[in-house]
C-alpha cells in the first residue's frame, strides 16, 4: 500500500482524495467517468481503474451467477455483501490518501492507469 503525503493535483478541480473516493461511489460507472476526465493525477487514475476492474468484474460475475437457480443466487447474494464491504473499505482508503492495491486487480489497475492518457 502506497501512502501519498499530498497526491498530485486533480485536473477535475476537486481535491485528489475526494476525486479518488468518488471513483468508487457508483462502482465502475464513476470509475469510467473519472478515468476519462482525469488528465493529471495518477492517484485518481489508479482508483478509477481499480474501481472499473473490481466492480465491473463483480457485476458480471453476479449476473452470471444469478442465471444458476438457487445456489447461484445464494452465492451472488454473499458476493453482494462482500462487495458492499469492499466498496466502503476502498472509499475510505482513497479518502485517506492511500493507494490500497487489491491482490491481482491492483497491479493490473496500476499498469492500465499509467497507460491511459
Amino acid at each position: 500500500m502506497q501512502q501519498f503525503n499530498q497526491p498530485e493535483q486533480s485536473s477535475t478541480g476537486l481535491d485528489p482524495k475526494v476525486a479518488a473516493l468518488l471513483c468508487y461511489v457508483l462502482g465502475f460507472i464513476t470509475g469510467i467517468i473519472f478515468l476519462v476526465l482525469e488528465k493529471n493525477s495518477r492517484y485518481v487514475k489508479f482508483h478509477a481503474m481499480q474501481s472499473i476492474i473490481t466492480f465491473g468484474g463483480l457485476t458480471v460475475v453476479m449476473m452470471v451467477l444469478n442465471i444458476i437457480p438457487f445456489i447461484g443466487s445464494l452465492i451472488s447474494a454473499l458476493l453482494g455483501i462482500l462487495g458492499f464491504a469492499l466498496w466502503i473499505f476502498l472509499m475510505l482508503q482513497a479518502y485517506q490518501g492511500k493507494q490500497f492495491k487489491l491482490p491481482y486487480v491492483g497491479d493490473i489497475a496500476e499498469k492500465q492507469a499509467a497507460q491511459f492518457k
